[in-house]
């Protein structure tokens, strides 16, 4: 048996706070690496289950990634234990809970389900929430992995966490590869004030105004609804690149101003290329643009790939964006549990270095700083509103994008 023939059933939808124990004996040795029935590790206890936090936006300005992120994480942990969920005998436990976008209603979900024993935490979907998770799992030593939140900050924050999907600077070398010649370039980064948007701001400037680039900055509150006059900023700059790092259900005003006030025709735009439902929100303007992609569906091609479309769509939803940083999540945790079960120490380790066949191709976590290091792509829109199809450009292998090691702080 193997991960890529195993034939994934659908996981009943949890509702928040309640537990998945799925409990059935896997015959020893009959997957491959990062799958369940692996006979490397284990716990003298035997068959102690394992508890499993997913912290997440089911609801919230980001509760579209949420939903992604969820999905594939259930479709992810079926076909790593092949329907199982459980690992070397050991139950996984998965209680979910919702942070509706709040730190505080994150901590303090992570507080209670560390206090009830889980051992992994897993989901966060806004960086802010993200770099709060990131010490509540190094001061009670569980594993932390983090879900879409891409803030760079994370990457070598601590030794227990980790993260699912890409960082911010990986979205930057994407970009940076578009542009060429960077010396003497004007580049300004529109972006709202969060930590995500400074994220973004200090990776291009980290990237960009390394190679000559002299590169500014228009942030936004993430409360604004009126857009125009930050689109107008950015046009006033006459930029010879703009890019937009955005986030949330403000999107559609966003590039309606841009393009009213001219900046889609006088400036190169780059952004990242969002969800499916965001393809309408460009307009007309989204021929101009030229988008950095964390996922383009197809592009691997993998049987990790063609499993998790599979069963996300048995289970009613479509894959997107974010949906990989789920299933890459639960590939991590069963491979962590069959390295180490209930030790966490034990599941670090098997964690650093670990290089596996993920959604996107080929992925390996940087054992120096736990950065994901994976491919990323370039791409471009056809078409207008409902119609709009991606076209991939170009695919960056995982070295073309890595970012700077970030030495871990402990």
């Amino acid at each position: 048996m193997s991960a890529n023939t195993a034939h994934p059933r659908r996981i009943s939808t949890l509702a928040a706070g309640t537990t998945l124990a799925v409990v059935a004996l896997l015959a020893a040795g009959c997957a491959e690496p990062g799958t369940a029935g692996s006979t490397t590790g284990g716990d003298a206890e035997g068959t102690a289950p394992v508890k499993v936090g997913v912290v997440y936006s089911r609801t919230g300005p980001l509760a579209a990634y949420g939903k992604q992120f969820i999905e594939g994480f259930r479709a992810g942990l079926d076909h790593a234990t092949h329907g199982t969920g459980e690992v070397d005998g050991h139950p996984v436990e998965v209680v979910e809970r919702d942070d509706a976008g709040d730190a505080t209603k994150a901590v303090a979900a992570g507080k209670d389900l560390i206090g009830k024993g889980a051992k992994i935490i897993t989901g966060s979907t806004d960086s802010g929430i993200a770099l709060q998770m990131a010490p509540l799992a190094a001061q009670n030593k569980v594993l932390f992995i983090d879900g879409p939140a891409a803030t760079d900050a994370l990457t070598g924050i601590n030794r227990y966490t980790f993260r699912a999907g890409r960082q911010s600077y990986q979205d930057t070398l994407t970009a940076a590869a578009m542009l060429g010649d960077a010396k003497g370039k004007k580049i300004t980064v529109l972006a709202q004030d969060s930590t995500f948007g400074q994220a973004n701001v200090a990776a291009v400037k980290a990237v960009l105004g390394k190679e000559g680039a002299r590169v500014s900055s228009v942030l936004a509150p993430p409360s604004a609804t009126d857009l125009t006059p930050f689109a107008r900023q950015v046009e006033a700059a006459r930029p010879d690149l703009v890019f937009v790092a955005w986030a949330g259900s403000t999107a559609p005003a966003l590039w309606t101003a841009l393009d009213q006030q001219g900046v889609l025709s006088s400036s190169k735009v780059t952004t990242g290329l969002a969800g499916t439902a965001s393809y309408p929100v460009f307009g007309a303007g989204g021929e101009k643009i030229t988008f950095l992609a964390h996922y383009f569906a197809g592009a691997a091609g993998t049987d990790t790939e063609k499993a998790m479309d599979e069963a996300v769509r048995q289970a009613g939803g479509t894959p997107d964006l974010f949906t990989p940083d789920g299933f890459t999540a639960a590939q991590m945790i069963v491979h962590a549990v069959e390295g180490g079960a209930t030790d966490t120490d034990a599941m670090v380790r098997s964690l650093e270095g670990w290089t596996f066949d993920g959604v996107k191709g080929r992925q390996q976590i940087r054992a120096a700083d736990h950065a994901m290091l994976q491919p990323m792509f370039q791409a471009r829109l056809h078409g207008s509103g409902p119609a709009a199809r991606p076209e991939l450009v170009r695919a960056l292998p995982m070295g073309e994008v890595a970012p700077p090691v970030n030495p871990l702080a402990g």
